[in-house]
């Protein structure tokens, strides 16, 4: 029997071609969603943005037929905005809540026969729907388990005679890979474009080489950038070499750092990109951009300028910045060397909100905190990256403020696993805090 998708309005916010993913079947928007999705579209958020493109699909669709009677979709499917269909529910439940207007459509259209299946990413709401006696599920689409994202890197054992070679000759024949225990039966585990290794001698002795491994020539070749200190920081740990790695390379267009609050994302990204615009020329400046979830998706409740209000939610950046910039020799300067390089243009903070329709040619992107985007907001912001420009999206999946994703639905996630295997593309996951030994301690007992 076919089934009947009914989508609750965050799915729509949380992505708008959601319309077009439920191939063969029955979608349905209640009007009360309908009417949601109208109170969103005024504001200049991320949030208004995506219920302005749900309208502009359903208008289309009218092109096909009355949405009341339902259009036929590209899928095979049908798309209909159920106007009748309501349901009585269960006393406790308040008449006056939308989301309860919205499960009065899913259980009258239930009772009527329908193979019915309630989509929300409210988790109260499928709890809510459920009690009821509906089918209610998580919007799965572009869903990427933590657990299971590529690392960018691995740990091996190989003959020590394999090492003495790739020491004398630089290059290396891939050592052959294992399939993922659990993984399908013939599972091709292959490597990927600018993965990292560290190659362990098998036999015991201390032998041990760094790897990265060349998708053109198919060689495992030694880094480019091993004894590497962009702008004075040292690397503390392999973690950190490997991503150094990834952020020196300007054929590495689009980098990914992604691990345990404490493991050094944003600085490293930040001394790499100081050291490239600043002494090496090799972009025009540096673009920091975060999602701002605190306050919804906007800055607007917060008093001044837009500068003062970005301040607030810049704490971090600042931060390392300020670390970077202290000079031993001559303390007490940093604030002032900052505060130059504000001023002149060559960093630049903005709110990733307020990123979409600009193209950023030649300059240096990162993208912090990019954990609490959508995996439609993470294509805009990546979509605006223009010629000769480097973008580094740092993050932490398990670290989301943004109620309505969890660690395998987030932008990060899905765009890690998209995007590994492209030659454009670096990883690195991090799982040592460099912090201090009190947060690493945190982490582990807390």
């Amino acid at each position: 029997m076919p089934k009947t998708f009914i989508l609750d309005t965050n799915v729509l916010i949380h992505d708008p071609e959601a319309l077009f993913t439920f191939e063969g079947s029955t979608v349905v928007i209640p009007l009360t969603v309908v009417e949601e999705l109208d109170g969103l579209k005024r504001g200049h958020d991320t949030r208004s943005r995506n219920a302005r493109s749900v309208s502009r699909y359903l208008n289309d669709l009218r092109q096909h037929g009355k949405l009341s009677e339902g259009v036929p979709l590209e899928h095979g499917g049908r798309l209909r905005v159920e106007v009748a269909a309501h349901a009585a529910l269960p006393p406790l439940f308040a008449d006056h809540s939308k989301d309860n207007s919205i499960l009065g459509t899913a259980l009258a259209l239930s009772q009527k026969g329908e193979s019915v299946v309630f989509i929300t990413k409210d988790i109260n709401l499928r709890i809510k729907a459920e009690a009821i006696g509906l089918t209610a599920e998580d919007y799965e689409k572009e869903k990427v388990s933590p657990d299971q994202l590529y690392s960018g890197w691995r740990d091996l054992l190989v003959p020590s005679s394999q090492i003495d070679q790739f020491f004398k000759t630089k290059r290396l024949d891939p050592p052959p890979l294992k399939p993922v225990p659990g993984s399908p039966d013939g599972t091709v585990v292959k490597w990927m474009p600018n993965e990292m290794a560290i190659l362990h001698s098998q036999e015991g002795d201390s032998q041990s080489a760094l790897v990265r491994y060349d998708a053109k020539t198919q060689k495992m070749l030694p880094l480019l950038h091993a004894n590497a200190k962009p702008w004075g920081l040292k690397p503390q740990n392999t973690e950190q070499k490997f991503a150094l790695e990834l952020l020196l390379d300007p054929k590495v267009e689009l980098v990914s750092l992604v691990g345990v609050p404490g493991a050094g994302k944003t600085l490293l990204a930040l001394a790499a990109a100081l050291e490239q615009i600043l002494t090496e020329k090799t972009y025009r400046r540096l673009l920091v951009a975060r999602p701002v979830i605190a306050v919804g998706q906007d800055i607007g409740f917060l008093p001044g300028t837009k500068e003062d209000k970005l301040e607030s939610w810049m704490g971090a950046i600042y931060d390392n910045l300020n670390f970077l910039m202290d000079n031993p020799d001559n303390p007490g300067t940093a604030d002032e060397e900052e505060g130059s390089l504000f001023e002149s243009g060559k960093i630049v903070v903005e709110a990733v909100t307020f990123m979409r329709g600009r193209s950023l040619p030649n300059q240096f992107i990162i993208i912090d905190d990019a954990q609490n985007l959508t995996p439609h907001e993470m294509k805009t912001v990546i979509s605006r990256v223009g010629q000769g420009s480097k973008i580094v999206v740092t993050g932490d999946p398990y670290q989301i403020d943004n109620p309505y994703l969890d660690s395998a639905s987030t932008g990060l996630a899905n765009l890690v696993e998209k995007f590994k295997g492209q030659l454009v593309y670096g990883h690195m996951t991090f799982s040592k805090i460099e912090r201090s030994t009190l947060a690493a301690l945190a982490s582990d007992l807390l």
